[in-house]
């Protein structure tokens, strides 16, 4: 499992999503941004920003 956790962009924030592949985290984090954070507009260097930020989860099986 790939995972995102918040709180590595936006300190303070511990809100996190794992899925089978960056494409879908990545569409759970624009959402989670938008919703949670009031970004109106994701430019590129935010999906980059999640993007390097996603990694593999840990105690995956």
């Amino acid at each position: 499992m790939r995972l995102f956790e918040c709180g590595t962009l936006v300190p303070g924030c511990d809100w996190h999503t794992r899925a089978s592949n960056d494409a879908e985290v990545v569409r759970r984090a624009v959402e989670h941004m938008r919703a949670a954070h009031g970004e109106t507009i994701i430019r590129e260097n935010m999906v980059d920003n999640i993007k390097a930020r996603i990694r593999n989860e840990a105690n995956a099986a």
